[in-house]
């Protein structure tokens, strides 16, 4: 791979790669890889320039794909079986067709497919549904369960979201191999100071009056933020200064999650899906709000919006330039935000209508550089500039 700057784009219909200079300006595209597969989560190491792909569903099962060149080719780690292995173990000839052979996949039964990956420290994670946690010391070729969160106490209490019990966010601490978070929705933040072999939930608000009783299921209640977490994100530097963008708002943590407070005044709505951090600024973040999760869930009054604060959340501006206004009905999904390493970083984000959107001047203004994709699930980018 010799671009500078590479998208990773997952979709319903496989992974794509956007690759441009330092320029940001001229994008090119290659895709679909992994064979067709609804990939839900890219990632990928600078240094190397490996890729790993996670996704799957009820058909081929779930499991991961790996690049060791950049995109060029893919291999599959399988983690469980799906309909089709069903299939082909009682039809010969439907096994013949697509060159089936009769394997063990190590987790069939607790995972249906990979929602989310991260590597730091030499470990690769995957999260999945339903809220399965796998660690990978070797890069992606052989998995383990975590266990420490597979026996989490009371977990079959755990409430799934719309798209069922998933563990869609792992932020690993970026110095500290100890640390790493979790996102699951519907069952909240969860967080481990020994390198996952314990864990602990953390929803707690840092103020309970501050929100008042909601009626919906979603909605902070007891003390503790909504537990249908939708996305978290870690800022860089000294403390672990966390924000989620919640089901029912927008959270900051300056405590690593033991307490959350309520950023969302000044947004003009409480549901969202991504949010991301500037990696040069720990005060900067962007949230893409949605109407409502029942009204719709596009932009409000249908005008697309990035909206941008500078200080930890205290207020907020509405980024639009470059935007569609008016009749814009897009989602934007938990998954499908993401920023470069630019000096003046570039912010980036997918739709389910298939367009990837850049600003390369930290959110003000917008470009189109990718349409016509397939729904688009993830956005991440790889950085090698």
């Amino acid at each position: 791979m010799c671009a500078d700057i590479t998208v990773l784009v997952g979709t319903t219909k496989g992974a794509f790669l956007l690759s441009s200079d330092k320029g940001r300006q001229d994008w090119s595209l290659t895709g679909p890889h992994c064979d067709g597969w609804s990939i839900n989560h890219v990632i990928g190491d600078a240094g190397t320039g490996q890729l790993w792909a996670g996704g799957g569903g009820e058909w081929p099962g779930a499991g991961v794909w790996r690049s060791a060149d950049g995109g060029d080719s893919w291999s599959l780690t399988k983690l469980s079986g799906g309909q089709q292995d069903e299939w082909a173990a009682s039809d010969p000839e439907f096994a013949k067709i697509i060159n089936w052979e009769p394997q063990d996949f190590p987790f069939t039964g607790q995972i249906e497919n990979v929602w989310s990956l991260s590597r730091a420290h030499g470990r690769l994670w995957a999260g999945g549904k339903p809220g399965v946690l796998l660690v990978s010391e070797d890069d992606g070729a052989t998995w383990a369960l975590n266990d420490g969160f597979a026996n989490f106490p009371g977990r079959e209490n755990w409430s799934p979201g719309a798209a069922g019990l998933v563990l869609h966010t792992i932020v690993p601490h970026p110095q500290d191999p100890a640390k790493v978070w979790l996102g699951i929705s519907s069952a909240g933040v969860f967080a481990s100071e020994d390198g996952g072999q314990s864990w602990e939930r953390r929803n707690r608000m840092s103020n309970a009056d501050a929100c008042g009783h909601h009626d919906h299921p979603a909605a902070p209640r007891d003390g503790e933020t909504g537990h249908c977490v939708h996305n978290m994100v870690r800022a860089d530097g000294t403390g672990d200064l966390l924000y989620q963008q919640n089901h029912h708002g927008v959270w900051r943590s300056s405590d690593g999650g033991r307490s959350w407070d309520d950023i969302t005044a000044g947004l003009p709505s409480t549901f969202g899906f991504p949010i991301a951090v500037n990696p040069h600024d720990p005060d900067m973040i962007w949230v893409l709000p949605l109407n409502g999760d029942s009204i719709g869930r596009y932009p409000p009054d249908a005008s697309a919006a990035v909206w941008k604060s500078a200080d930890r959340g205290e207020t907020w501006t509405a980024c639009r330039e470059g935007l569609p206004q008016g009749r814009c009905f897009f989602t934007v999904l938990r998954q499908a935000m993401a920023t470069d390493q630019r000096a003046q970083t570039g912010v980036y984000f997918g739709t389910n209508t298939g367009s990837v959107f850049v600003s390369r001047d930290e959110g003000e203004t917008w470009q189109e550089i990718a349409e016509h994709l397939p729904t688009i699930l993830s956005v991440e980018v790889l950085d090698r500039g």
